[in-house]
């Protein structure tokens, strides 16, 4: 959710209507400056405070024993059903609500390490063990802990480690005394079974095994550029008034070439779907899975046994060191705030959390700089209009605004804060309801006792006294007022300059032997860097994601002399051009590019409409395009239909597709088939052969087969599917390796070799374009070509 909840979006509104009209007048023509100046005292305490804390309590980020208990109870349930991975994620969320220091903190590690142990993932089994035993675990529960611990290290092959363990636990039982109950009898059992492995394993040590999956990456060629950090030195920054800052190629360049890499200045998880709660006194958890529980909230490495943030509930790392730097850089500010920056949105927490990273000093010297001319306060480009001022060729990046003194244009906050913000061009109701968000999350602050550490000061002790005099009660202090500032020029910016950040997810339940995975956006970022570059419906490059760092490759070959271009959602192949240009309209520009100014020809149809016509219901012949109603192109024929009763046919079809993938889901296997197949069934009556949701119902029906074990009928069907991505999509795009990909799987799995090896060269030249050589899928096809490889002559002949 970028935006704020919709309940606090209304109650701006209506505070924005019962405004007098001249101010509204003076708010919607202000410099952002102004807009704080004028706006600072507008939120009401016993109207819209009271209205924010109401829907904070509908998103609490704080910490719940109660829920703690409930979640640690459900955990139990689950890993009794022997469901590990299910167990090991409650058993997370139950951590994150325990109060730090509590007994129950440390069960709940324990807990989740023997859930660990069945899953074989010893190394972090190991970790949790050692979380429960330095958070107090119950000295009476600790002997079978340490036997877990014991049993980790002996599969692991540490045997001294291994040996050193079982001498602990032995002292341990010899100091407790004689113990006779059947629990203590099992862990005597327990430990002389471990004994025995362990000197079976010293006297019979086992062969060393070659490392497993341990295949050779390829380097990719760098050299990167003197004057843009992360980029290539085959680029070149430029700037003209038309298109502003752009990169241009400097030389030809090939498909799969690196462009540009570069960590993200900022960047906040969105937290995915949640239960918000109701206004009641009633209480109720959650147990489904999100971002927020799978995906590491400062690197974005995916999750398997989290570390708890200890102040609130929300907050979840890869490891204790992501936590500590979370909380030096900016999570001390933004601990107590979880539930109103849940309910204000992401935009207003990626704002906040840009000017922490960027510190108080380097936020007052670029927001006081901006101050001196408002025309270069609404376009910050502006000054390279002047003569005087404008970027000299000669001189390289001298002069765009965002490069240093030295004409480096680098991922800097200097570079994000010189990103255009289009104060002007924002509707006055917009910038007003992000101006009192802003507001409000400052005002928490300074109610909290933050302001020192948000001003990156020791104490608030060093606030000089009478700037603390001069300000009434409730009323934002002069430093505030300048972090405001910035964080309200970062919200605007964000519409036009936000970067989603991305990753291939499974789909399902992801036990299946073919993983389906699709792109499911992970985060919201700053890339000052990749903001550069110019928006195309067809663009030539491909950008992917690893952790917070983006990579940018070319798609296509990209000559000396053209143009880099980023695309910013709306494609060519997925949506009209009149619905292209009106979602650009966020941006604030009427994309020009050559996929659009062809389409708008009278004579040049839309790619998009060709391929996801409608069939005349009647004789089946394709439907000519019009507004409100379809004529059927066959003469002879000349039926009319409403394209709003083709769009509810449309709208049914995917309802029943939607319930057959529910009863997949549920394990229902045959029904899914039998629904999927009446699916296709129906879509033939109206739909063209080559529509993409023709190709999704074939993608699904391989799905199925693929669950039950008949790789033949899956690879047919997926075969199929492909054939109408690749329509779409083309032949090359990322599109298509992601289906050859699933494909491979399917060959592997049912033996066909010959095939399958053909179909992993394939898919690895295309992803590798895409993704780099080191991508995770590219690395699985690796592994499956090396299993096939190292099969006898005799069956590779044969299949």
């Amino acid at each position: 959710m970028a935006l704020p909840v919709e309940e606090w979006r209304l109650c701006v509104a209506r505070r924005w209507a019962a405004l007098e009209p001249t101010l509204r007048e003076r708010l919607a023509a202000a410099s952002l400056h102004d807009t704080l100046r004028l706006g600072c005292g507008l939120l009401r305490p016993d109207a819209e405070v009271v209205a924010l804390r109401r829907l904070c309590r509908r998103a609490p980020a704080g910490k719940e024993p109660a829920a703690a208990r409930f979640y640690r109870e459900e955990g139990n349930r689950l890993f009794g059903r022997r469901q590990y991975g299910a167990a090991v994620r409650l058993y997370s969320q139950a951590a994150s609500h325990e109060l730090p220091g509590s007994p129950e903190v440390s069960v709940c590690f324990a807990n989740r390490s023997a859930a660990l142990f069945h899953l074989g993932r010893f190394e972090v089994c190991l970790e949790d063990i050692a979380r429960a035993e330095s958070h107090g675990y119950p000295d009476r529960l600790l002997p079978k802990v340490l036997l877990r611990k014991a049993e980790c290290l002996l599969c692991l092959g540490r045997l001294q480690d291994a040996a050193n363990t079982l001498s602990v636990v032995e002292n341990k039982i010899a100091m407790d005394g004689i113990m006779t109950s059947a629990a203590h009898q099992t862990l005597l059992k327990k430990l002389s079974q471990l004994k025995t492995k362990i000197r079976e394993k010293e006297s019979c040590p086992e062969p060393a095994r070659e490392a497993c999956g341990d295949i050779q990456r390829k380097s990719e060629i760098w050299e990167e550029n003197d004057s843009i950090s992360g980029a290539s030195s085959s680029l070149s920054l430029n700037f003209d008034i038309e298109r502003g800052r752009h990169l241009v190629a400097i030389q030809d360049i090939h498909p799969g070439q690196n462009l540009l890499k570069e960590e993200a200045f900022v960047s906040v998880l969105c937290p995915g779907e949640s239960v918000l709660l109701q206004d009641s006194d009633e209480t109720a958890w959650d147990t489904r899975v999100t971002n927020a529980d799978l995906y590491c909230h400062r690197c974005l490495v995916q999750l398997l046994a989290s570390v708890p943030c200890h102040g609130c509930s929300y907050a979840k790392y890869c490891s204790q060191n992501c936590a500590d730097v979370a909380w030096e850089q900016y999570h001390r500010t933004e601990c107590s705030l979880g539930a109103l920056l849940l309910t204000l949105g992401v935009f207003c927490h990626v704002a906040l959390r840009t000017v922490l990273l960027a510190g108080f000093a380097e936020v007052s010297r670029l927001v006081e700089g901006s101050r001196d001319n408002d025309k270069d306060l609404h376009n910050p480009e502006a000054r390279c209009e002047r003569p005087n001022e404008a970027p000299d060729t000669r001189t390289g990046t001298r002069g765009i605004p965002g490069c240093n003194d030295n004409g480096q244009y680098q991922s800097s906050y200097q570079a994000v804060f010189n990103l255009l913000p289009h104060a002007e061009k924002h509707s006055p109701e917009h910038k007003f309801l992000c101006m009192l968000s802003v507001v409000a999350i400052c005002k928490q602050l300074q109610e909290a006792g933050l302001e020192a550490a948000v001003l990156n000061r020791e104490s608030s002790e060093k606030c000089s006294k009478p700037e603390i005099c001069e300000k009434t009660s409730g009323e934002l202090s002069p430093e505030l007022k300048i972090m405001a500032e910035a964080m309200l020029r970062h919200v605007l910016q964000l519409q036009c300059n936000a970067q989603a950040i991305t990753v291939m997810q499974e789909s399902g339940s992801g036990d299946g032997a073919v993983v389906n995975k699709k792109p499911v956006r992970l985060a919201t970022a700053f890339f000052p860097v990749l903001s550069l570059l110019n928006h195309s419906c067809c663009p030539n490059i491909s950008v992917s994601f690893s952790g917070t760092a983006a990579t940018v490759r070319a798609s296509q070959p990209i000559p000396s002399g053209q143009e880099i271009f980023h695309c910013y959602g709306p494609h060519r192949c997925r949506m009209r051009v009149a619905e292209r240009q009106q979602l650009l309209s966020q941006y604030f520009f009427k994309c020009r590019c050559q996929a659009c100014l062809d389409e708008l020809k009278s004579d040049v149809k839309s790619v998009v409409s060709m391929r996801n016509s409608f069939l005349c219901p009647s004789c089946r012949a394709s439907m000519q395009v019009g507004e409100d109603v379809l004529c059927c192109s066959n003469e002879a024929c000349a039926i009319s239909v409403s394209r709003e009763s083709l769009s509810h046919r449309l709208q049914d079809l995917q309802q029943q597709i939607k319930k057959a993938l529910e009863l997949l889901k549920d394990r229902k296997a045959d029904q899914a088939i039998k629904m999927l197949l009446k699916c296709q069934t129906d879509a033939g009556n109206f739909l063209s052969p080559k529509h993409l949701l023709m190709g999704e119902m074939e993608d699904h029906l391989a799905q199925v087969y693929a669950t039950l074990g008949k790789w033949q009928e899956a690879a047919r069907h997926l075969k199929r599917s492909i054939e109408i991505v690749e329509v779409h999509h083309g032949p090359s795009s990322v599109e298509i390796g992601h289906e050859l990909f699933k494909l491979a799987q399917i060959l592997f799995n049912g033996f066909a070799v010959s095939e399958a090896l053909s179909t992993i060269q394939r898919a690895e030249k295309i992803l590798s374009v895409h993704c780099g050589p080191q991508s995770t899928q590219i690395q699985e096809l690796q592994e499956m070509k090396t299993c096939l490889l190292e099969l006898p002559r005799s069956i590779l002949q044969r299949t």
